[in-house]
């Protein structure tokens, strides 16, 4: 249902960042991360509602429309979406969250879409994985996917390197993991977690040859994949302790030789170690390091329930808007807040928006976003706000 975009932007703290439109994308608001390609939105769902994906007609950006509706399989979700011309590619995972029955059986893989019709995705292949299955994906064009995945003879979730090039027929083309995850493997030197800690493979983005890949409790590591066959590790940096860690994005921005690295908040009213967005120097890619941090949004966000801290940035995908002075990112009970790095030794909140949080829900969960080559940014609500539109009004920084 589309909502009133007046009472809502009346409702909603905010600086130099307007609404444009909302839909609550038909009571199923759980959305996750999410697409423009075309005139079309594909929003991944968590999956606490019954839905995959929505699809959304974003032609008049202020009078969103609904167009197709797809439900995950049971026991499953597939809150990610990638999309690289006539394919689609969507993730299938057993759920982390809320009550899981163990004896029914999960999706666990990858599955692989033709959208020539762009409201009629058909299921054309599926690389199946064993165990839990398959988190965040990167598949922008070319052969080749970039999944964290979980994997036969590995005790946590790997960087998977998955061929597309013939999309009937996905398969496994390469793995890397974290070193003393495989099974049978001594602990590698270095690579012991703290108490408490947890060290697996969160997100990739590739840039060329090398992945920069976000690791959760052990930070984030650059891997040679000039070979695909074979990745290597060439670095790696970690800031957790004595922060809170659970890397969850990190994001390259090559002409400036930087990584923009966020750390995602997993815990309601700041019931674990703070969380950061960190600004990192690669321009020795042996030995990153880690140079300012984002400004923590001020105010009581502690208070107001649910997570309050970082998720996910715009990722600079081919055909979106780009940019490596300015980054938008989720913040969860925060909204969403834009930051200026021209001086990234000294990153600058330049805009925000925090919509009043929907019906029957503690405080907004803004979860991820995709700024369009326009300049429009698409926004999910985490648990039931649905889909926001947005526009940042304020200094035009390039």
């Amino acid at each position: 249902m589309q909502q009133n975009i007046k009472d809502i932007q009346a409702r909603s703290e905010s600086w130099n960042v307007r609404l444009v439109g909302h839909h609550d994308l038909n009571g199923h608001g759980d959305g996750m991360q999410l697409l423009k390609n075309g005139r079309y939105v594909y929003v991944a769902h968590l999956g606490t509602s019954p839905m995959a994906m929505t699809i959304v007609d974003a032609t008049d950006p202020a009078d969103v429309r609904v167009v197709r509706q797809m439900p995950h399989p049971p026991n499953t979700h597939a809150h990610k979406v990638q999309i690289a011309g006539d394919i689609l590619i969507q993730n299938q995972e057993r759920p982390y969250f809320g009550k899981v029955d163990p004896s029914v059986p999960n999706e666990a893989g990858v599955r692989v879409y033709e959208i020539s019709d762009p409201t009629n995705p058909k299921e054309i292949g599926y690389l199946r994985v064993p165990g839990k299955g398959v988190h965040r994906m990167w598949f922008s064009g070319g052969k080749y996917a970039h999944v964290s995945a979980t994997v036969s003879g590995f005790k946590e979730r790997v960087y998977l390197i998955v061929d597309l090039s013939d999309p009937a027929r996905p398969k496994e083309a390469g793995v890397w993991w974290i070193p003393g995850t495989r099974e049978g493997e001594e602990e590698a030197p270095g690579w012991t977690p703290f108490p408490g800690e947890h060290f697996y493979v969160h997100g990739i983005i590739p840039l060329n040859n090398r992945a920069y890949v976000a690791m959760v409790d052990a930070g984030m590591a650059i891997v040679d994949i000039s070979d695909i066959s074979s990745p290597k590790l060439v670095s790696r940096v970690d800031w957790s302790p004595p922060y809170g860690g659970y890397t969850h994005t990190t994001l390259p921005l090559p002409g400036r030789k930087l990584v923009v690295a966020t750390d995602e908040s997993v815990k309601n009213e700041c019931q674990e170690g703070e969380k950061r967005v960190w600004v990192i120097d690669i321009r020795e890619e042996r030995n990153p390091v880690v140079i300012s941090t984002f400004p923590v949004p001020q105010g009581d966000f502690c208070k107001r329930g649910l997570r309050f801290g970082p998720h996910n940035v715009h990722e600079n995908r081919p055909g979106s808007f780009q940019s490596e002075n300015l980054i938008f990112v989720t913040y969860y009970n925060a909204g969403l807040r834009v930051v200026d790095i021209r001086n990234q030794y000294r990153p600058e909140e330049v805009g925000y928006f925090i919509p009043p949080p929907p019906d029957g829900q503690q405080a907004p969960m803004f979860n991820d976003l995709f700024v369009d080559s326009d300049g429009l940014i698409y926004v999910t609500d985490r648990i039931k706000g649905g889909l926001y539109i947005l526009e940042y009004t304020g200094p035009k920084i390039h």
